[in-house]
């Protein structure tokens, strides 16, 4: 529901969404906003025009689901998302009237980039709130403006960073930043600053808008000058010379989205707005409708949310973790203590696992483990202990394996998810097996680089092929002494046949552990993946890197590597089997 109101001759545009839990650009709440402004557009008694929101948040951004929606359809369907959007903001810049957005809270992505279409910014000094175009971190990028109005109001220099990182600021950093124009100390105030700017400001002109002498309409201006230097420049050259050199090291190519922000940037800005629209409409369902696009939002965005709501949680009833036992003295503990006490949860530290302490005084009793030394053959009280587990330190580790042995209760195993939820980590429910889930599909990744060092294959080759398919670093990089191996083969493989080895070994790895059910879900091991050991997230995960490249093409490849390189690549039939449950799409 978006509300429209008058109050002095000003109209306060209010979204108040009831079909999300935040405000969102959807086909719903889209059509509606379109039709407030357009009434206030028509009203002549209508001065200027308010947008805020009735709820914490501003507007979040842009529904996902839309744009999965569209995803596989004809490119000009995603065009038509754009393209409409593109022009509703457009009207808002262009039809003279004075439009404030009043940020009473968080504007990521489209919600923000509602405010950069807005003449004047003015945010409520809210310590919970962030602002930013954040698309990017899910493979995409602005698709209503936002890579043009943001480096023609701040410059290139910072405008590039902000977008390439999907970097989320605080309102004081946003005003400084230039972000926002003012910063109101209370909602009535955020009001009041509005309507001052709008009886100040008649009728505004965007730096990059020029009146046509012909017609007296607002139009974009040529050769506008962007501040701090124009893409041609000096600044400009170094810029998109280094800047694009330094992207393609990062990303390796395997993420279009931050290419094609660099694109839309350096081409936009030498136009037009009207025409640099355009521009950034065509990139924008260039990277909408790819393969990384879909993977990356399905994956890090609706399927996150997921997991951290606990769609693999024990359907018990919520509980409060306030005093926890810690059975152990892995070197896991310390981080262990330091979240919880952050958390407000009382420790203890349970040393002698030989006499069964008093249960009834604790709220979950976690037997801490670390590596290799994992174990959860508890004795004396296994329907109520689980394990915890990470692949690095706990204060570094955003995922932590919640080990389930066949006796552990579901009220337990909720119990350590709501507690790992509580110090800010990300659970996945796991099998007690031999090296659980990350450290056993980890492990593959360290292997396969010492099998191809083995068989003469140049150790830089090696790291390089890992870190070009996308992993964080090279597999012998994580080896701390590497062993003695052969001189080298004079007919090395191919930079993607080493990527190929690398990503297949442990994707096949993660489906065999689905398979056998030591991770309970394709979800957690998505999650698991890329959050644990650096799984690349262009590909949605390890065993969503089946779907990314075709399950057909996926048996074909891992049959072919057999025959050439070992059975440890031969597909059986686990991954036969998840196929026919529809485990893949």
């Amino acid at each position: 529901m978006i509300y429209y109101t008058v109050n002095q001759q000003i109209a306060i545009i209010t979204w108040a969404m009831t079909s999300s839990p935040m405000n969102v650009l959807n086909d719903e709440s889209i059509p509606q906003f379109e039709a407030a402004l357009e009434q206030a557009f028509a009203d002549e008694s209508v001065k200027g025009i308010i947008i805020t929101s009735a709820k914490p948040e501003f507007v979040a951004g842009a529904d996902l689901k839309m744009i999965l929606h569209n995803n596989d359809k004809n490119p000009s369907e995603m065009l038509k998302v754009s393209m409409g959007l593109n022009r509703v903001f457009r009207r808002m810049e262009t039809l003279g009237k004075p439009i404030v957005a009043a940020m009473n809270g968080t504007a990521l992505g489209g919600g923000y980039e509602i405010c950069l279409a807005c003449h004047h910014r003015v945010a409520l000094d809210n310590p919970k709130s962030v602002i930013g175009l954040v698309e990017v971190t899910i493979g995409l990028l602005p698709g209503g403006g936002g890579t043009q109005r943001l480096p023609r109001m701040i410059g290139i220099q910072a405008a590039l960073p902000l977008m390439l990182e999907g970097k989320k600021v605080g309102v004081s950093e946003a005003l400084k930043l230039g972000m926002v124009d003012e910063v109101a100390d209370s909602p009535a105030d955020m009001m009041e600053k509005a309507k001052a700017w709008i009886a100040a400001n008649p009728a505004p002109l965007r730096p990059w808008d020029s009146i046509d002498r012909k017609t007296g309409k607002i139009v974009g201006k040529e050769n506008f000058s962007v501040p701090g230097g124009n893409v041609q420049s000096a600044v400009g050259a170094q810029i998109f010379g280094t800047g694009t050199a330094m992207l393609m090291e990062k990303t390796k190519g395997n993420y279009p989205a931050p290419l094609a922000i660099m694109a839309c940037v350096y081409e936009g800005l030498q136009v037009n707005m009207d025409r640099a629209i355009m521009i950034e409409a065509r990139y924008f369902v260039q990277v909408a409708t790819s393969k990384v696009a879909k993977s990356m939002i399905q994956t890090l965005f609706l399927g996150m949310n997921e997991v951290n709501k606990g769609i693999s949680r024990p359907r018990e009833p919520k509980t409060e973790v306030k005093k926890l036992g810690i059975l152990g003295n892995r070197p896991m503990v310390a981080g262990l203590v330091s979240l919880s006490e952050r958390a407000g949860v009382e420790v203890v530290l349970l040393k002698d696992t030989t006499s069964e302490p008093d249960l009834t005084s604790f709220d979950l009793l976690i037997e801490a483990m670390s590596g290799s030394q994992t174990r959860s053959d508890v004795r004396v009280w296994p329907d109520n202990t689980v394990g915890v587990h990470s692949l690095w330190p706990l204060a570094e580790s955003q995922v932590v394996e919640i080990i389930a042995s066949r006796q552990t209760a579901d009220s337990t195993l909720a119990t350590a998810f709501d507690y790992v939820r509580k110090i800010r980590k990300t659970p996945i429910i796991v099998s007690d097996s031999p090296g659980f889930y990350l450290s056993r599909c980890a492990e593959t990744y360290r292997a396969e680089g010492l099998l191809m060092l083995t068989e003469g294959i140049n150790p830089v080759l090696i790291d390089n092929g890992g870190k070009g398919a996308g992993m964080p670093i090279g597999p012998l990089a994580t080896v701390e002494h590497l062993p003695a191996v052969p001189s080298q083969n004079e007919h090395q493989p191919t930079l993607e046949e080493v990527k190929t080895r690398l990503l297949y070994r442990q994707a096949l790895e993660a489906v065999r552990c689905l398979g056998e059910t030591v991770v309970r879900t394709k979800l957690d091991a998505d999650i698991g993946s890329i959050l644990g050991w650096g799984f690349p997230a262009y590909t949605g995960g390890a065993v969503s890197f089946v779907d990314f490249v075709g399950i057909e093409t996926f048996i074909t490849t891992c049959n072919r590597l057999a025959d050439t390189y070992g059975e440890r690549f031969r597909p059986g039939t686990a991954l036969r089997g998840l196929a026919d449950k529809k485990a893949f799409a």
